[in-house]
């Protein structure tokens, strides 16, 4: 006997003992959630592991900034001559 003979041949049973307002998901229902969950947790178990490994520091890029002119720029920043305001001392 096939399967699907077996399976057609039990729809109409569970059809007459089926309760519309009190359907639940069943074992099977369960089983696939716990299934979902134990994945999720070995899936985050593994990033965790992969993140500890991975090397955040970042070489300086030679391109950027000139070896020899790192101070001058500074310098030229700072002494551009545009006034700065400070604030006034509070009188209360």
């Amino acid at each position: 006997m096939y399967a699907t003979q077996a399976l057609t041949q039990l729809v109409p049973f569970a059809a007459d003992e089926l309760d519309k307002n009190k359907v639940t998901p069943g074992v099977l229902g369960f089983l696939v959630f716990a299934a979902l969950a134990v994945g999720v947790w070995f899936l985050m178990k593994s990033m965790n592991r992969h993140m500890g490994r991975v090397d955040f520091e970042e070489a300086p890029d030679p391109a950027a900034q000139p070896a020899g002119s790192g101070g001058k720029a500074e310098a030229a920043v700072a002494g551009s001559g545009t006034p700065t305001k400070t604030p006034a001392p509070d009188k209360g």
